[in-house]
């Protein structure tokens, strides 16, 4: 693999501040459905375009999100092993069964009853803002206090975890996202998450109470596996805790640097949804899909796909394409375009998106008006981005108000 198919293999994952890196806009003009040259494995093509991202994530007939179609050599079958299920790598019909399952968990009707336990999770990580600020006199981690406690809250109040396991949980979920880290110990990130959620599953098998996963025995007993069951978990945990931390530290970025945003937030209701909408779509925290894999000979983008290639598509790419509107790169919480790809699209989109959007709904407001000066408390360019990761971030955010 030389250095040029390496840099554009990367490229994929990294990016300018807030915005992806002048590669993506280049393919999208130029080369829109392009080959990644990897060193082992079946051809890897990458979608970058609005149009074609769509059609790849809308056809779950020609392409598979089943892990267990990567094949091919050891070092595959070693990753496919890996794969932990749930609803992400799941084609139909296990995937219908299984979404038709979790779907009701995720209404806003049913959604309405974490309302209380968010506010109070955002009220209480507010209050240890402000204490940490009075007894310090220095400026405190956003991301540390802020972005990464609440949703992991959030997602263990979900799931049932108990408070004394939930430090560790959170760097278990963390750990898994790296992909400056070593390959295996991504790999054991995972392996021990789902260790650790089998046994959440296993105690609500014997007595279940009122979280996810006891709702579920309870409605679905010996239709769902414990293995399901592990995966459904995951999932949720994959879909809800680091890209929420990750929107809500990026997010608030955004908002400290243009005021007039800020100022929309902080002095009213009527628009927080759609600032929050239009965040989700330029900041795309999630910059690539699961990969798909593709069952059958086809056209796309002008190029030969065979089956058995595997596609990836850029979330950050195709919801900057400029083909959707003027000034594409900028935030404008009142501008008109198709649906974004924040959430992914078609059969797997994601089954927790009404959860993350209240999460954001609540916290910014919550923030701003805690803190109506909530500054920066760097310079901007001394901000420590991640540098090659799966859901886009900042190391940390120093404010001061």
């Amino acid at each position: 693999m030389s250095d040029d198919d390496l840099s554009f293999a990367m490229s994929l994952f990294q990016r300018n501040g807030l915005d992806p890196v002048p590669e993506m806009a280049r393919l999208r003009a130029e080369q829109p459905i392009s080959r990644i040259e990897l060193p082992i494995g079946p051809p890897v093509w990458l979608a970058t375009r609005y149009d074609d991202v769509r059609a790849v994530l809308g056809d779950s007939k020609r392409f598979s999100n089943d892990f267990s179609k990567l094949t091919g050599s050891d070092d595959l079958e070693f990753l496919s092993a890996m794969n932990p299920g749930g609803l992400g790598f799941t084609d139909p019909p296990d995937h219908t069964r299984l979404r038709r399952m979790l779907t009701p968990e995720f209404t806003m009707r049913r959604l309405r009853r974490l309302t209380p336990r968010i506010d109070d999770i955002i009220a209480q990580q507010l209050d240890l803002m402000e204490t940490t600020h009075k007894e310090t006199g220095e400026p405190v981690d956003l991301v540390d206090l802020f972005a990464v406690p609440i949703p992991s809250l959030v997602i263990s109040e979900l799931l049932g975890v108990p408070n004394p396991d939930r430090g560790d949980f959170q760097r278990l979920s963390e750990a898994r996202f790296d992909l400056l880290g070593d390959l295996q110990g991504c790999l054991g990130a995972i392996q021990d998450t789902l260790d650790y959620l089998g046994g959440l599953v296993a105690q609500q098998r014997k007595s279940p109470d009122d979280n996810l996963l006891g709702m579920l025995v309870r409605e679905h007993g010996d239709n769902i596996t414990d293995e399901e069951l592990t995966g459904l978990a995951d999932g949720i945990l994959i879909g809800g805790h680091e890209t929420t931390a990750s929107m809500l530290a990026l997010g608030a970025l955004h908002l400290m640097t243009k005021p007039e945003h800020f100022a929309m937030i902080r002095d009213s209701d009527e628009h927080i949804t759609e600032v929050v909408d239009e965040l989700l779509r330029f900041l795309t925290v999630v910059q690539v899909a699961f990969p798909r894999f593709v069952l059958e000979d086809m056209e796309l983008g002008g190029q030969e796909i065979k089956a058995g290639d595997v596609v990836l598509v850029s979330l950050s790419s195709a919801n900057r394409d400029e083909a959707l509107g003027d000034d594409i790169d900028t935030v404008n919480p009142f501008r008109e375009m198709p649906s974004h790809f924040a959430f992914g699209y078609g059969l797997h989109r994601c089954v927790g998106a009404e959860l993350g959007r209240m999460e954001l709904r609540m916290s910014y407001p919550a923030l701003l008006r805690r803190f109506p000066n909530l500054r920066l408390a760097v310079p901007f360019e001394d901000l420590k981005f991640r540098e090659l990761s799966m859901v886009y971030g900042v190391d940390k955010l120093p404010v001061t108000w």
